[in-house]
């Protein structure tokens, strides 16, 4: 799995591909604590071309949005979500807890 992270003004874009699940989850975790470490909290993940999100990616990103939102300091927003994932995300009481946009200029936007 390969991450291509870009940098805006206002916030930070990062995008992936194919599947995350346990083996590629870590991998998603050392990419979204990167930037958490040196200060960018308000994350945009571009998901358009993921094709399936496991338990162990949605644990990634709730430990993520924690900690961006811990003391207002921002947010991690969802782009591209695909139908399968977006229930998926329903299924486990999650569908609230994230921001989701249709396109990236929105998600920028919001920031």
């Amino acid at each position: 799995m390969e991450f291509t992270t870009t940098h805006f003004k206002r916030c930070d874009l990062i995008n992936t591909s194919g599947r995350i699940d346990g083996v590629s989850a870590p991998q998603l975790e050392e990419a979204l604590t990167a930037l958490t470490k040196v200060g960018k909290f308000k994350i945009i993940l571009d998901m358009s071309d993921v094709n399936f999100m496991s338990s162990a990616g949605w644990w990634v990103l709730i430990r993520t949005q924690k900690n961006c939102r811990r003391y207002n300091r921002g947010e991690l927003v969802l782009v591209n979500v695909n139908d399968r994932i977006r229930t998926s995300l329903d299924l486990i009481g999650m569908g609230g807890y994230f921001k989701l946009f249709a396109d990236v200029t929105s998600a920028v936007g919001s920031f």
